[in-house]
Order: structure tokens, then C-alpha cells, then sequence
């Protein structure tokens, strides 16, 4: 599959936050290897093709925590598309230096097809599906057949579907995303997100019927070395 990639040079300083491709053989790349292995261990009775992640609040790592998870899943050999589902504040299209003026909404309301409207990134097989145009009802959109087919869809193309999804004490576009979802990955910053709000997160995922596979403790500060992880791990586990 051929794709044009388009830059946007001024918003290069954010692919810096792409560490699993720009230094695979970094400490960090290796805490989202690991993480990458227990997520595909953490299911044995079916596979798990389309996951989202989310957070509790704003500024807690999602955005960059799903684009270097998608980065190890394409570093493995599987053809991997990012979906930016952040309707309200895209950031993927930063990250990865592209346009945004078509995308996921595009492709939702039949203006685009879905092939046409990817970008190809400079990770071999890794597409990303940006945003597109803020539409005045995601929420409806997100819950909407044409999402039902385009899951559909996507699975034909992919072996592995990510979607970065708001926040879910913010609205309620990740419930929605999370019942159509195999499973959900919670991110949770060290020292900033208070107890009782991951608390509420993780019941909110739960009564949307998710499956919850684990949670990111982001911005962990390593015990020996000196040096600070920017991620310091992750748990295949609900607790």
C-alpha cells in the first residue's frame, strides 16, 4: 500500500516523545516490549486486534504512551493502525508530524474511505488514522453504525487497531469506545493522578463492560541508575 506521508515541520519537536523508534534499544523501549507482551498474555482465549487507551484527566501520557505501544506492536512484524479518537483534542497528528484535515471523523461520515484517508508513518508497518474535522457530536458519532463498520473494516486491513480516546472523567466517548473495544489499557501519572479519580476511571470501565488489561504507572522515577523513566511500567492486572 502505497501512501503519501504529508509533513508539518512545525510540530516536529514531538515526534522526540516516539522513544520506541527513534531509540529501540532504550530502557524505556523495553518497558513498552514488556508491556507489549502483557497485553498479548493477558487474553488466551481469543486475541485481542482492537484496544484503546485512556486516561482519568488530561496531561497524563496516553497520546504517548499508545503511539510507542503502536510502535513496538508494528516493530514486531504485525501491520498496525493508530487511531486518534481524541475527537475533542487530537494530539496524534503532532506526535507523528502529519496533517489533520481529513481523518477518523472523514472516514466516519462516508466522505473518505478508510484507505484513503491513512497516512502511512516512517515505521514500517505502522498507518495512523488522524482525528480529522472536530464534529459537534462525538459522542453520537463514536456510537454510531458507521463505527460498527468501521471496526469491521479495519480488521480486514490490520492485524492491530489502537485507539487514543479522551479522558473518561472528562466525557463519555471512552465508555462508548471501550464496549466496542477487545480491551482497555489505563494510564495513570506518577505523583499527579489522585487515587480516588483512578479509582472512579477503572469502575467507569467496568460498568461500560470493558476489559480492562491493565494500567501504565507513567513517569516513575528508577530506583538505581539515576536516571528517570518516563514510563516505569505497566500490570496485566485489574487490581
Amino acid at each position: 500500500m502505497a501512501l503519501k506521508k504529508k509533513k508539518l515541520t512545525n510540530h516536529s519537536v514531538n515526534k522526540n516523545k516516539l522513544v520506541a523508534s527513534l531509540n529501540p534499544k532504550s530502557p524505556i523501549t523495553e518497558q513498552f516490549r514488556s508491556f507489549r507482551t502483557n497485553i498479548q498474555y493477558s487474553s488466551v482465549d481469543e486475541e485481542l486486534r482492537t484496544i484503546m487507551v485512556t486516561s482519568s484527566e488530561p496531561g497524563e501520557g496516553k497520546s504517548t504512551t499508545i503511539a510507542n505501544l503502536a510502535v513496538v506492536f508494528a516493530q514486531q512484524g504485525k501491520k498496525v493502525l493508530i487511531v486518534d479518537a481524541d475527537l475533542r483534542k487530537p494530539t496524534l497528528h503532532y506526535i507523528f508530524n502529519v496533517n489533520n484535515t481529513f481523518g477518523f471523523t472523514t472516514v466516519l461520515t462516508k466522505q473518505k474511505t478508510l484507505l484513503k484517508a491513512i497516512e502511512q508513518t516512517e515505521e514500517e508497518n505502522l498507518f495512523l488514522l488522524t482525528s480529522g474535522p472536530t464534529p459537534p457530536n462525538p459522542a453520537e458519532l463514536l456510537s454510531s453504525k458507521s463505527m460498527e463498520q468501521f471496526i469491521v473494516e479495519a480488521k480486514e486491513e490490520f492485524d492491530m487497531i489502537l485507539f487514543d480516546t479522551p479522558p473518561l472523567l472528562a466525557v463519555a466517548d471512552p465508555q462508548i469506545m471501550a464496549n466496542q473495544c477487545d480491551g482497555s489499557v489505563l494510564v495513570v501519572l506518577s505523583g499527579k493522578t489522585e487515587i480516588d479519580h483512578g479509582k472512579k476511571s477503572k469502575d467507569l470501565l467496568e460498568n461500560a463492560k470493558a476489559k480492562l488489561l491493565g494500567v501504565v504507572l507513567n513517569q516513575v522515577e528508577a530506583e538505581q541508575g539515576g536516571y528517570y523513566y518516563y514510563y516505569g511500567g505497566s500490570s496485566s492486572k485489574k487490581n
